[in-house]
């Protein structure tokens, strides 16, 4: 909550309110089709997404956690194996790894970027290494081209963790087809976000899409005739309906996000603050605008007591979860992660604010960081 006349960090009601009558019709032919689970929806859905992020194929899936982790399994990857994963990533990167019965291998991020490093990933391959899944952090794609370089060098999968990167740009293609793989969150608070859970897995392998189509449904391609041990994770008919609203002005929004992070980039540059760092050859879907600060809890604490929502993505990094503690890292063995996770505080973004709240936002958090 923020007080009267403040700047929420998100705000879905708004955000949904402007599509509120073609959200309606979508609820509609979905209840009035009678038909609610793997029908013309999805079907529509996955064309029309695959062609956005320049793929042959989409499908559509329970979960952006459920997109990575059956593409692992329909790449065989699994108990023996490892994955290289970002070590400053949100922990469902490396729980899809962890489901599939891989061991995940954390490797630091550029500091700049706050992507993954190309330079390290060498000296992180072993003979069990199968694959890397490299994160568009905070919307901005990582550094695929290298990263692809170093995979086909070692003869390695490379994944996409798409969650945050809806309609992001990598050399003028969107993120979704730069690897084998890429999977998608739609969780309501992502750029293309459903009023609900759900994901999705982009590719251009046709026998990868098959599998994945059978593991989602059960391991099965014609009923009750399961091939394989699958799962339940299928976008259902009512999000894959909204899900082709929002699509159409996916765009629109996400220019909106740059003009805004151009605002923040002119007004916050002057300030002892380090700025998202923009490749040029990087065309950022702007999920968050993160900033680092040595006094980032400070100036957390300032923004909310002027109404000013942020939150911090994310306050502990994977490998110090007590989620695993069995892999034995300690304090100190990603140095660069553990300093972008001290320091990070994301400002509000999205299609719910103007410049003129973005403008206002500048002006206290530099009013905060002359006294600091």
């Amino acid at each position: 909550m923020t007080k009267q006349g403040g700047v929420p960090f998100l705000d879905l009601r708004a955000i949904n309110n402007c599509y509120r009558e073609p959200l309606m019709e979508a609820f509609s032919r979905v209840l009035d089709s009678g038909w609610f689970i793997m029908g013309k929806e999805l079907e529509a859905f996955e064309a029309e997404f695959a062609e956005y992020c320049g793929t042959r194929y989409c499908i559509g899936v329970g979960n952006g956690l459920e997109a990575l982790h059956l593409i692992l399994r329909a790449m065989e990857i699994g108990t023996g194996n490892e994955v290289i994963v970002p070590a400053n990533t949100y922990i469902a990167s490396w729980l899809a790894i962890s489901y599939a019965g891989a061991t995940p291998v954390p490797v630091e991020p550029r500091h700049a970027t706050c992507n993954l490093d190309p330079d390290r990933l060498v000296d992180a391959i072993t003979p069990s290494t199968r694959a890397i899944m490299a994160v568009h952090l905070y919307g901005q794609p990582a550094d695929m081209d290298l990263i692809c370089d170093v995979a086909k060098r070692y003869g390695l999968k490379v994944i996409e963790d798409a969650a945050q990167s809806h309609g992001a740009r990598y050399k003028g293609r969107r993120t979704g087809g730069l690897g084998d793989a890429a999977g998608f969150s739609f969780y309501p608070g992502k750029n293309l976000g459903a009023l609900g859970d759900g994901g999705a897995v982009t590719t251009n392998d046709s026998q990868l899409a098959e599998r994945i189509c059978e593991l989602r449904n059960y391991g099965s391609r014609i009923k009750y005739h399961n091939e394989i041990k699958g799962y339940n994770s299928r976008l259902d008919e009512l999000q894959a309906a909204f899900l082709r609203v929002k699509l159409s002005f996916l765009e629109q929004e996400n220019n909106h996000r740059a003009r805004l992070a151009d605002i923040y980039n002119d007004h916050l540059k002057k300030y002892d603050l380090v700025l998202p760092h923009v490749p040029d050859w990087a065309a950022p879907a702007w999920h968050v605008y993160a900033v680092r600060s040595m006094v980032r809890d400070a100036l957390q604490k300032h923004l909310a007591t002027e109404g000013i929502g942020s939150l911090v993505h994310y306050p502990i990094p994977p490998h110090l979860q007590p989620a695993y503690a069995e892999l034995d890292f300690k304090e100190g063995s990603f140095p660069i992660t553990e300093l972008i996770h001290r320091q990070v505080l994301s400002l509000p973004m999205g299609p719910h604010l103007d410049e003129q709240q973005i403008r206002h936002v500048c002006t206290v958090v530099g009013d905060f960081m002359e006294q600091a």
